[in-house]
């Protein structure tokens, strides 16, 4: 039972998540083989200020 978890910076649509994980779905099932109905695929919106690679705050865009 695959599970995909995706981080953006939110500001997506909810058209461009849904299609995001549908596609997703789509090539995860192509490749491992999985049943779609077995594929899970988290999107979580991170808001600003809570990225912070090499201990730096990194904005959207």
């Amino acid at each position: 039972m695959p599970f995909i978890k995706i981080d953006l910076f939110e500001g997506r649509t909810e058209e461009q998540k849904i299609e995001l994980a549908r596609e997703v779905t789509d090539v995860v099932s192509r490749i491992a083989k999985a049943p779609k109905e077995n594929i899970h695929v988290f999107i979580n919106d991170m808001p600003e200020g809570t990225y912070y690679p090499h201990g730096e705050m990194k904005k959207k865009g």
